[in-house]
């Protein structure tokens, strides 16, 4: 199966998990809106951020995190998505349209959708040192990398 075909079917599986009473179509539009109104001032409408200013790009990075210990808690684990408004389950269909949409190039084959029970859990979690936490998964991140034969190297 194409990444993009199973991107997509992820979403639709991801936002039709938590839609009631409302369309996978309501659910992406929901999420696109509040993207824009809660993320988007940092990370800017494409999700490439502002690097220079420490506000790192989401394109095509989000979804490496997915594939080292620690990362898929991490990426609602920011002080972000943490001090967020959104409810839980809001924040899991953020979560579940964003990935796909703004890093389908690197978002790993099979990654489960996320649900409200695992954005309440996660929120009740909150990692001491951030920066230490982002640290620590850029360097697996960079030591995969550099394995021979890594997908990364091609």
């Amino acid at each position: 199966m194409s990444r993009r075909l199973h991107c997509l079917r992820w979403a639709v599986a991801g936002l039709g998990a938590l839609s009631i009473g409302a369309s996978a179509a309501d659910d992406a539009a929901r999420a696109h809106m509040q993207y824009l109104h809660h993320c988007a001032g940092c990370h800017l409408a494409d999700g490439s951020g502002e690097p220079a200013k420490g506000i790192p790009s989401m394109r095509g990075q989000l979804g490496l995190f997915l594939t080292v210990p620690g990362g898929r808690e991490f990426i609602v684990q920011v002080p972000g998505v943490m001090n967020s408004p959104l409810s839980d389950r809001d924040t899991a269909n953020l979560m579940n349209w964003l990935l796909p949409t703004i890093t389908a190039d690197t978002l790993p084959a099979n990654t489960a959708p996320y649900t409200a029970e695992e954005i309440a859990r996660l929120r009740a979690t909150r990692p001491l040192d951030v920066m230490a936490v982002r640290a620590t998964l850029v360097n697996q991140l960079e030591a995969k990398a550099a394995e021979p034969g890594s997908a990364a190297r091609r």
